[in-house]
C-alpha cells in the first residue's frame, strides 16, 4: 500500500480507475460484499470497466439446444449456430445477471457487448478455417467507454466483436479485457477468479501462493510442473491480458475481504503477472 493509502496512479494519469476481467460464472456466483466494495469505490470516484467470459453457461446453453461444439487450442469453434446462443448467453443473461448484481447493491451500471455502438472492431483469428467465427480485436472505441464512466455507470462489457460488413465474432474474453485496458491506458487489470492466486508447491508438499511471476518463468513453470492442472488455463488466461499498455495482471480471490481496495492500494495480494 502507498504511504497513504491512496491509489496508485497509472501511466494514463487515470489513477482512479480500474479494468478488471471476471468469468461469467464467478462473477454472478460472488458474495455481495464484493458488490458492496464496487459501490463504495463508485461512490469514491472510483471508475471500475469489467469485461466477463461465460465459457460454462454457453456450454450448457448448446448442449441444451443439442448443438454440437468443440474446442481448438483452447478457443471454441464458433459457427453462426453457435454464434446465435454465445451471444444471446453472454450480451443476454450473463451480462444482466452481472448488472442486476451490481445494481442490487445500490451502484450503477449499463451492460453492453463489443457489437454495441461497434464498441468492439474485430477481424478473423489467422486459424479461422478451423475455429470459425472467432476475432481479435482490431480496435476498442476507448470513448464509449470513458462516456459510460463519465456518466457515472460502470459499463459491463460481453467479449463480442464486428466489423465493417456486420459480421459478429466471438472473442476470447481475456483478450477482449487485455484489449479494453490497453485502449483506456491502464497499465494494470485485475483478474478476479475463485483462486488465490497461482498456486505453487513448496518443497514439504504444502501450496503457496507465487507473489509475483514473470511471463517467462510462466513458461518455464508449466514445464517444470510447478504450475499443474487447473491452474494452467487459468494463468494462460491472465497472461492473454498482457497486451499494449497492460504491463501487469493481477490475478486474486473475489472472495477476499476488500480485495478490489487492497489491490488498488498496491498491497501484495494474489499474483502479480509482469510482462518482464
Amino acid at each position: 500500500m502507498t504511504q497513504n493509502g491512496a491509489f496508485k496512479e497509472n501511466g494514463a494519469g487515470n489513477e482512479r480507475m480500474f479494468v478488471m476481467k471476471c468469468g461469467g460464472s464467478t462473477l454472478t456466483a460472488l458474495p455481495d460484499s464484493f458488490f458492496d466494495e464496487l459501490r463504495h469505490l463508485q461512490e469514491d470516484g472510483v471508475k471500475a470497466v469489467i469485461v466477463h467470459g461465460g465459457g460454462p453457461a454457453i456450454s450448457d446453453n448448446l448442449a441444451r439446444l443439442g448443438i454440437e461444439s468443440s474446442f481448438v487450442n483452447g478457443l471454441r469453434v464458433t459457427t453462426e449456430e453457435v454464434l446465435d446462443v454465445v451471444e444471446m448467453t453472454l450480451s443476454g443473461s450473463i451480462n444482466k445477471a452481472i448488472v442486476r448484481r451490481i445494481q442490487g447493491s445500490g451502484g450503477r451500471a449499463i451492460g453492453l457487448s463489443g457489437v454495441d455502438g461497434n464498441l468492439i472492431t474485430a477481424a478473423p483469428v489467422a486459424n479461422s478455417d478451423e475455429v470459425g467465427l472467432v476475432g481479435y480485436v482490431t480496435e476498442v472505441k476507448a470513448e464509449i467507454v470513458a462516456g459510460i464512466l463519465a456518466l457515472g455507470y460502470i459499463p459491463v462489457i460481453a467479449p463480442l466483436g464486428v466489423d465493417a460488413a456486420g459480421q459478429r465474432y466471438n472473442i476470447n474474453a481475456d483478450t477482449a479485457a487485455g484489449a479494453v485496458a490497453s485502449y483506456m491506458q491502464s497499465p494494470q487489470m485485475i483478474v478476479v477468479t475463485d483462486v488465490p492466486g497461482i498456486l505453487t508447491t513448496a518443497e514439504d508438499g504444502s501450496k503457496k501462493v507465487l507473489p509475483s511471476v514473470t511471463v517467462a518463468q510462466i513458461d518455464q513453470m508449466i514445464d517444470s510442473g510447478e504450475i499443474y492442472g487447473g491452474m494452467i488455463p487459468k494463468v494462460r488466461a491472465a497472461v492473454d491480458c498482457i497486451q499494449g499498455s497492460v504491463s501487469e495482471v493481477v490475478i486474486v480471490d473475489g472472495k477476499e475481504p476488500g480485495v478490489l481496495r487492497r489491490v488498488l492500494s498496491g498491497e501484495t495480494i494474489g499474483t502479480r503477472i509482469v510482462r518482464v
